[in-house]
């Protein structure tokens, strides 16, 4: 990490998490198989063949198999920062932290990240280095979680803690939104970026299964500036009914927000298509759209007589 670089998450912590949950988020990985089923759908798309591919953050290897089931994947490599998950994937395996890649410049074909980057403290330094591994022309795919993300757990904790302890202290990561992603895309050198928003809505019992299900995906609090007391039992009790008040269904269940950001760019390649020049168009947008075409300056003489 560069010298300066504000530290946001605690990676070690993380890897601990990570490792702990490795033989349980098979309970709770609806929210990865999501995203990864569409990284997946999207990548169907793309007519060509990935000879070097990387499962960057492979988690248990759910992605990893459906890169494995698509024959245009050659060579995969499942890197994770944690060893336990590693282990999980099939193949080449690689233990390394996403903002150290110990990959070659121009050296893979496809960069595949699911709900692993969101994690990184440095990620505008984490994108140029995957940027510099691809090879020209080379795809990075990948999916985050977004600002809205547990925005309602976000807020009863918040209050709760106000009430118990008369302050608050960091308990939800903060997240990028849609534009400040797209933003860091161009920023890393990529091509042809584009990003899209999946919001999904899951319901709880209370907010308790949700915390169950958080810690079971390895994604509990890793904030470097988190309270290092655990959180007190007439706290969690309040947050529970702030939560239920504020953010329930007519049935009772309370509702949780996950933002998903799906992020797409290229390498650069000359054989990608550029933008035409302005005024370098053959075909008149009044044509194809079968209307009369009517200059300004004329517009403008007709109202002044």
């Amino acid at each position: 990490m560069p010298a300066g670089q504000q530290v946001i998450f605690d990676r070690r912590l993380l890897a601990k998490r990570r490792d702990r949950s490795a033989s349980a988020i098979g309970s709770a990985d609806f929210l990865l198989r999501r995203a990864a089923e569409d990284m997946v759908t999207r990548l169907q798309s793309v007519l060509r063949d990935f000879p070097d591919a990387l499962d960057l953050g492979c988690h248990h290897g759910l992605l990893n198999q459906m890169l494995l089931n698509d024959p245009r994947i050659g060579t995969l490599f499942s890197a994770d920062l944690s060893l336990a998950f590693a282990a999980h994937c099939p193949g080449l395996k690689v233990v390394c932290d996403e903002e150290f890649l110990p990959f070659t410049a121009s050296s893979l074909d496809l960069v595949a990240s699911c709900l692993t980057l969101h994690h990184v403290n440095d990620l505008p330094g984490t994108l140029v280095q995957i940027r510099r591994a691809l090879k020209p022309d080379g795809l990075f795919l990948a999916a985050v979680l977004g600002g809205q993300t547990l925005h309602e757990l976000r807020a009863a904790l918040a209050q709760a803690e106000e009430e118990v302890d008369g302050g608050v202290s960091p308990r939800v990561a903060p997240f990028a939104d849609v534009r400040d992603l797209g933003a860091l895309l161009q920023r890393a050198g990529f091509a042809l970026p584009v990003t899209d928003a999946d919001h999904v809505n899951v319901t709880y019992p209370t907010m308790f299964e949700l915390m169950r299900d958080i810690r079971a995906m390895g994604a509990s609090n890793t904030l470097a500036e988190r309270r290092r007391t655990p959180l007190k039992r007439a706290l969690l009790l309040r947050a529970a009914e702030i939560y239920a008040e504020n953010f329930s269904n007519p049935n009772g269940q309370v509702r949780a927000t996950f933002e998903i950001i799906h992020m797409t760019g290229w390498v650069p390649d000359p054989s990608q298509p550029k933008p035409l020049k302005p005024g370098s168009a053959k075909a008149r947008l009044a044509d194809a759209l079968g209307t009369e075409e009517v200059s300004t300056g004329e517009k403008a003489g007709k109202s002044g007589d």
